[in-house]
């Protein structure tokens, strides 16, 4: 399986996870990992880093790649001033080059998924990036008419309606054609990249205390309560809207398999509170897989060789995961009698491993 890596800002932190977790032999056990970048960028956080263990291959493209080692792909011979922990034009320029590289390869089937480092936003309006975030640019080159930004960890996986927009806009955003069509994406994503059979969602609601029955807005009788109904009429296990300081505080997120957030906050503060630094931000609804760490740039400590590998070994872990996933799902579907007769013999295998254990 064929990983590909984005380098984000080369101010930040995003080189030191990614030395941090390849230089882990184990990795090349389960994909090649494509890094597309410069060496000499490598080569500088690799000194910063010091991890004699990691090592890398050079090359110009991905049909030079070594299979089974980790592969540089020089994206640019540009020599480059490095800012540590500043946010610069140069930064964001890179990080773009990084990406769309990799974009290029993810179109041309070259690639089976993509990790994205940090990017910082205000490096990358300053080099010219017209998008929000990685969520809107993935979503527009891959010509998909919405798709979903989910937060992800063992216990919880919180998808969004509305993303990067100010609070200001997040009402008028809120619609109940906006609302179903997120809730879609999340619930497949749930059963195929996730391999969740009927999925249970919890819907949270806008306002707080979820409206209180219309006393503090009436986007949730209006909005929310409609799809949820609707969605329930189809067959979806879909149950909601929730007030979100209640449903997290309570612990009732443990009872569901995913939760749809209205906006930003409302889902990545309780997220992150709740399993910052192992989670992995994965964007739903697109034709390839895409995952990033749960974290940013970490201006503040680059250079000090602090950073925390583990979010960003995850969101690797995930990309992996989801591609067999999607794989099983679609030969499952393109055979559906092998996938009973399957069924059937796990389930015979766990009788009779019950068995010989009473």
């Amino acid at each position: 399986m064929r990983i590909g890596i984005t380098i984000g800002d080369f101010n930040g932190i995003g080189l030191e996870v990614i030395i941090k977790t390849l230089s882990n032999s184990n990795i090349c056990n389960l994909c090649t990992p494509i890094i597309y970048a410069n060496s000499k960028i490598v080569a500088y956080h690799k000194n910063i880093v010091e991890i004699p263990e990691f090592q890398f291959q050079n090359t110009k493209s991905v049909n030079h790649i070594s299979p089974g080692k980790v592969n540089v792909i020089n994206c640019w011979q540009d020599q480059v001033n490095i800012s540590l922990g500043k946010s610069t034009s140069e930064g964001g320029k890179y990080a773009s080059l990084s990406l769309q590289r990799a974009v290029s390869d993810l179109q041309n089937n070259l690639i089976d998924a993509v990790v994205t480092a940090p990017i910082n936003k205000h490096a990358m309006q300053l080099s010219g990036f017209e998008h929000p975030g990685h969520t809107e640019y993935f979503t527009k080159e891959f010509n998909v008419d919405e798709s979903l930004m989910m937060m992800v960890s063992d216990n919880l996986r919180v998808g969004l309606v509305t993303n990067h927009i100010p609070l200001s806009e997040v009402s008028k955003k809120v619609q109940k054609s906006l609302v179903l069509k997120k809730l879609k994406i999340f619930h497949k994503s749930l059963e195929v990249d996730f391999g969740i059979d009927k999925p249970k969602i919890a819907v949270l609601g806008l306002n707080p205390h979820a409206g209180d029955n219309g006393a503090i807005g009436d986007e949730e009788n209006s909005l929310i309560r409609p799809v949820v109904t609707e969605s329930k009429k189809k067959g979806k296990l879909v149950y909601g809207p929730f007030a979100a300081d209640g449903f997290f505080g309570s612990g009732s997120f443990k009872k569901f398999d995913g939760v749809l957030s209205m906006y930003h906050d409302q889902g990545l503060v309780a997220f992150k509170s709740l399993s910052f630094g192992n989670g992995v931000n994965f964007t739903a609804g697109l034709p390839i897989v895409r995952t990033s760490p749960d974290h940013g740039t970490g201006f503040d400590i680059v250079g000090q060789n602090i950073a925390d590998p583990a979010s960003f070994r995850q969101a690797l872990f995930t990309a992996i995961d989801v591609v067999r996933n999607r794989k099983d799902h679609a030969e499952a579907y393109l055979n559906p009698l092998k996938n009973r007769k399957d069924s059937l013999e796990n389930s015979v295998d766990e009788a009779i491993t019950e068995d010989e254990t009473h």
